[in-house]
């Protein structure tokens, strides 16, 4: 949807969960509020979540900054007399004069008859783009270039695109001014960036919360033991196991999973008890005498 169409239909406001009478403050912890609430880490694979986020990000670009929400007010107090399908009466509607002069401002524009509705130069369009990233890089955050090339650019480009830490797979990532010229000398418009993430040997994600696995012996499972645990950033960490920990145990080291700008999530450690698929002769020795003085398996159940 083309920036001007979308600032007539969609009520950011609404949006938000504000009134247009809202203070700057206000916005910001509605935002913040409805960011934590819906954001894709906290709602993994939820795709209505998903585009409640885009939309609520959507709407804080525009009137959560002051510049830009103003202009977001004019634009449909005077561009709603025909435009957003009210026709005013008869002396009702916005001076032309007044509009053509708010629309070249608000589009960055010299006026002029040959931009949106005929007055004042429309932006460029929004361009579409697609990164992926490696699971690191999604994790630490990247700043990564794209090669753009549309026939609303007047030549091949390519745009620097910073990808901050904690981005989720399919989050879309707005660059202003880095889409198409204006063919009218208004603004460029805006780079959408789409996010893929690829998977990792060793790591999963679920949320902002970092999981992994981690085989440990018998030994270790029933007298416990200090075992070190890969993090994603390459280094270890010591975690202890404590004695008769059964296998499928999930432990939480906190603080070492996914950091973003609004949460820092945790590792999850699952112990599995590696059983060896062959023994030596003083293994299967030991293991039979073991089996000699257990008095009963744990099965909890009569057959």
């Amino acid at each position: 949807m083309e920036p001007q169409r979308e600032w007539l239909e969609k009520d950011y406001y609404a949006v938000l969960g504000v009134q247009k009478t809202s203070t700057a403050k206000e916005i910001s912890k509605s935002y913040r509020t409805l960011a934590r609430k819906y954001h894709p880490d906290t709602n993994a694979g939820d795709e209505k979540a998903e585009e409640r986020f885009k939309e609520i990000s959507a709407a804080y670009e525009v009137i959560g900054d002051e510049s830009t929400r103003k202009k977001y007010d004019e634009f449909r107090r005077l561009g709603g007399g025909g435009f957003g399908g009210y026709s005013p009466r008869p002396g009702e509607g916005p001076d032309l004069g007044d509009l053509s002069d708010l629309l070249g401002g608000l589009f960055g524009g010299r006026g002029g008859s040959r931009g949106f509705g005929g007055f004042g130069p429309m932006p460029g369009m929004d361009l579409q783009a697609r990164l992926t990233l490696t699971f690191e890089e999604a994790v630490s955050g990247v700043t990564k270039s794209v090669r753009l090339s549309s026939d609303a650019l007047r030549g091949p480009m390519e745009v620097n695109v910073r990808i901050p830490p904690g981005v989720s797979n399919g989050q879309r990532i707005r660059v202003p001014g880095k889409g198409a010229p204006s063919e009218a000398g208004g603004d460029a418009g805006d780079l959408l960036v789409t996010i893929s993430i690829e998977s990792h040997s060793v790591f999963e994600r679920d949320g902002a919360n970092l999981l992994v696995t981690i085989p440990v012996t018998f030994p270790e499972a029933v007298l416990g033991a200090d075992i070190k645990v890969p993090t994603v950033s390459g280094s270890t960490v010591t975690v202890r196991i404590p004695p008769g920990t059964p296998s499928g145990k999930v432990l939480r080291i906190r603080g070492r999973g996914v950091q973003s700008s609004s949460s820092t999530g945790d590792l999850l450690v699952t112990v599995t008890v590696h059983v060896p698929a062959e023994l030596s002769t003083t293994e299967r020795e030991l293991v039979e005498r073991l089996a000699e003085v257990t008095e009963s398996a744990p099965r909890g159940i009569e057959v």
